[in-house]
C-alpha cells in the first residue's frame, strides 16, 4: 500500500537505536534507585510509609499496581522485573522480534514504574519522573528491527523535546527577573539542588561568560525547539544544539536523568546521513549487510504490516489529542510546571527554575550520644552522598542515578523543616535503623544510637581560589541557627 509509504521513515535508524536503548538504560537506573532507597524511603517502615498513604487514599486516582496490596517484597519484585524487561531492551533483545514485542516491553516499563511513582509521594514529585513515563510510552511504538521507524512517533518524541525545552524557557522568561537581566547563572552553579565536581569551576568562570550562558540557555530553549520540525540538516543541528547545552548541564550539576532523557529525546531528530555524515563509523545502512540490500528500507522491512500501522496510527491520534491542553499550557499567562492533565501522565507540561536562589542554605543533621545536649556536648554531624556537608568534601556526580532523600533535604530550607517525612527521619537515626543509614554516605556512630539528634541551618558559599588555597576548602560555610532543637525518643517503660 504505497499511500503508507510516508508514514514509515528508515532514514530514523540510528535514531531508533539510540532512543530505544537508551530511554530502557534510563529506565534500568530508574528501577535500581527505586530497589535501593524506596523501601526505607517509603517502606512499610519507611518515612512515610505507602501502606499508610493506600489507607488514606482509598479510591487512588491514578492507576498503580499496589492499590490492592503493598510490600516491600512486592516492590522488590516490580524493580527486578523492571530492570530485567529493561536490561533486554538495551541488548535490543526484543526489538530482533516482531514489533510488539519491543512495544508490549516499554508498555510493561511504563506500567511497573507507574506503579511506583503514583504511590511515591513527595519522594517521587519531580518532574522528570513524569518525563521517563511519556517518554517510555512514546517509544514503546518505535517498532523493531523488522519494521522501519514510524515517521509520526518521531515527530511526537520531536514534539516532546519541544514542549521540554520551550516550557522552560517560558518559565524562565515569566519567572524571576535574573533571568531576563542574564544574571541567573551568577548564582546558579552554586545554589543548585546538588552540586556536581565540576560547578565549583563553573560558578568561578567570570561573569561575563555566565551572561553568555544565559543568552545561549534562551536561544537553546525558546529558539532551536522550533527547528526541531525543518527539513534534513537543519532539524540535526537543531538536535546537536539542544544536546550541546543539556551536556553542559551534565557537567556542571546532577540532575537525575532529566538531562540525559533530554539528549534522548533529541536523537529523535538526527537522520541516519547527519549522523553517518558526522561519525563513518555509524551505518548508513544498518541493516543492509544482513538483508543484502543496499537500500535502508529495503533492509529493515519495506513497509510496515497494515496491522502496525494502525497500530501505530492509534496511539499517534492518542497522543494528537493529549498535547492539545500541554500546548494551551506553553502560551498561557498562568504556565503550569511539571503538571500532568491524565491519570497516565501522558502529554505534560514540564519546565524548571523559573526562579533561581540567590544564597545556599543547607540543613546540617547532627547527634550525640551525650545525656544533656548542650554547648558542651559532643555534636557529631551526619554525612550525605549527594547534599553538601564536609566542607573539604569535592561534590561527587550522581546523574543520572537519582538521591532522592538528599534532593528533599535541598528543599528544607526553602520550604519549611517542619516536613512529616524529616521529622520521621530524625526518629529513625535515633532508632539508628540500619536501611535509613544506608542511605548516608557517613553514620557518625557506627550503628550505634544517639541519644539526641538535631538540625542546624548554615549557610555555604563555594571558596574563592585565594580560599582554597589558604585553607583547602571547597566550600565556606556559617551558623546561622538552630532549626529544629535537640529531640530524643521517649523513655522505654
Amino acid at each position: 500500500m504505497e499511500w503508507t509509504a510516508w508514514l514509515d521513515a528508515p532514514e530514523y535508524e540510528f535514531a531508533r537505536q539510540v532512543l530505544q536503548r537508551g530511554i530502557a538504560a534510563i529506565y534500568l537506573v530508574a528501577f535500581l534507585s527505586s530497589l535501593n532507597q524506596f523501601p526505607a524511603l517509603l517502606g512499610e517502615r519507611g518515612l512515610l510509609p505507602v501502606p499508610d498513604f493506600l489507607a488514606r487514599s482509598s479510591r487512588l486516582r491514578r492507576p498503580t499496581l499496589f492499590s490492592w496490596r503493598y510490600s516491600d517484597r512486592l516492590l522488590r519484585a516490580v524493580c527486578w522485573a523492571g530492570m530485567a524487561i529493561a536490561a533486554t531492551l538495551v541488548l535490543g533483545l526484543p526489538q530482533l522480534g516482531p514489533p510488539w514485542v519491543p512495544m508490549l516491553a516499554f508498555l510493561a516499563l511504563w506500567l511497573l514504574y507507574m506503579s511506583i511513582v503514583n504511590v511515591g509521594q513527595t519522594f517521587y514529585g519531580f518532574g522528570w519522573e513524569m518525563l521517563l513515563l511519556e517518554a517510555g510510552f512514546i517509544v514503546a511504538f518505535l517498532g523493531s528491527d523488522q519494521t522501519p521507524p514510524p515517521r509520526t512517533i518521531l515527530i511526537l518524541l520531536a514534539w516532546l523535546v519541544f514542549r521540554l525545552e520551550f516550557g522552560a524557557g517560558m518559565i524562565k522568561i515569566r519567572g524571576g527577573r535574573e533571568w531576563r537581566d542574564l544574571t541567573a547563572l551568577y548564582y546558579h552553579h552554586e545554589t543548585q539542588p546538588m552540586p556536581g565536581p565540576l560547578s565549583r569551576q563553573a560558578h568561578l568562570l567570570p561573569k561575563a561568560w555566565h551572561r553568555l550562558e544565559v543568552l545561549g540557555n534562551h536561544f537553546a530553549q525558546l529558539v532551536v525547539p522550533f527547528l526541531l520540525f525543518a527539513p534534513q540538516p537543519v532539524a540535526s543541528a537543531a538536535a546537536g544544539i539542544i544536546i550541546f547545552t543539556q551536556l553542559w548541564l551534565v557537567a556542571s550539576g546532577n540532575f537525575a536523568w532529566l538531562n540525559w532523557v533530554a539528549i534522548l529525546l533529541a536523537f529523535a531528530a538526527v537522520s541516519d546521513p547527519v549522523a553517518h555524515a558526522l561519525v563513518p563509523a555509524i551505518p548508513l545502512d544498518w541493516h543492509a549487510a544482513d538483508a543484502g540490500a543496499a537500500d535502508p528500507a529495503a533492509a529493515a522491512g519495506s513497509q510496515a504490516p497494515v496491522a502496525w500501522l494502525v497500530v501505530v496510527l492509534v496511539a499517534t491520534v492518542l497522543l494528537v489529542v493529549l498535547s492539545y491542553r500541554p500546548a494551551q499550557n506553553l502560551f498561557s499567562h498562568y504556565q503550569l510546571m511539571n503538571a500532568a492533565f491524565n491519570r497516565w501522565q501522558l502529554g505534560n507540561t514540564y519546565g524548571a527554575f523559573g526562579t533561581v536562589t540567590k544564597q545556599r542554605v543547607e540543613i546540617v543533621v547532627e547527634g550525640t550520644l551525650d545525656a544533656e545536649p548542650d554547648d558542651g556536648a559532643d555534636w557529631r554531624e551526619y554525612g550525605f552522598r549527594g547534599k553538601p556537608g564536609d566542607v573539604r568534601r569535592i561534590p561527587r556526580q550522581w546523574a543520572p542515578y537519582h538521591l532522592r532523600l538528599d534532593w528533599l533535604m535541598w528543599f528544607l530550607p526553602l520550604r519549611t523543616v517542619h516536613e512529616q517525612w524529616f521529622y520521621a527521619f530524625l526518629a529513625r537515626l535515633l532508632e539508628a535503623d540500619r536501611p535509613t543509614l544506608r542511605l548516608l554516605r557517613h553514620d557518625p556512630f557506627d550503628g550505634a544510637r544517639p541519644r539526641w539528634v538535631q538540625a542546624r541551618s548554615y549557610l555555604y558559599r563555594f571558596a574563592t581560589r585565594a580560599e582554597f588555597r589558604a585553607t583547602g576548602q571547597r566550600w565556606i560555610r556559617i551558623p546561622l541557627h538552630e532549626s529544629i532543637p535537640p529531640l530524643s525518643l521517649p523513655p522505654e517503660d
